[in-house]
């Protein structure tokens, strides 16, 4: 099983050094957002920092703060949301990037099922994939004909047309507002 520290961007750049310099022994998966993520540069004094790998980008929205992020060495593990920065087409540019800087791509889930369903296929063509946020609530589950398969850790990739998926419609007319 792998560890990940997730803080939210909740420390000052000398805090999250110190932390980082703690757990080192550890081997955490990964140090997420150990700063605010909009102060790219501090993320990368702490990266330069620490053996452990920082992840960031779920509060990120274009290529160009990604491509910043990557740059400065910030970040190697980047965790885009397909259904914040720009959709399928967007986000396999931002992991095109990432493998052009030897970076990962972990892609954050908040966007609801069908977001998930396009990160799913972004894992699936993309190299440098590392792992996927998956949300397995009751709504993920029962919105679709046939539900993303999650199973002993695993994401079965749905294989229809399009994203894969087929919405049930008597469960989409039961939320709708």
């Amino acid at each position: 099983m792998e560890i990940g520290i997730g803080t939210h961007g909740q420390f000052s750049t000398s805090g999250a050094i110190r932390v980082a310099k703690e757990l080192e022994e550890f081997s955490p998966f990964w140090f997420e957002e150990p700063v605010p993520p909009e102060n790219i540069d501090e993320m990368a004094r702490v990266a330069a920092h620490t053996s452990i790998p920082i992840a960031t980008g779920e509060r990120l929205v274009t290529k160009y703060e990604f491509a910043e992020l990557l740059k400065k060495q910030a970040a190697q593990i980047l965790q885009l949301d397909v259904g914040q920065c720009g959709g399928i087409l967007e986000s396999k540019k931002i992991a095109s990037m990432a493998e052009a800087h030897y970076a990962l791509i972990a892609p954050h889930m908040y966007c609801g099922p069908i977001a998930a369903a396009a990160a799913v296929q972004l894992d699936t063509c993309s190299p440098n994939f590392l792992i996927q946020e998956f949300n397995a609530n009751t709504l993920h589950s029962e919105i679709f004909v046939e539900p993303i398969q999650f199973e002993s850790g695993y994401i079965t990739p749905p294989t229809g047309p399009g994203l894969g998926i087929e919405l049930d419609e008597s469960v989409v007319a039961k939320h709708r507002a």
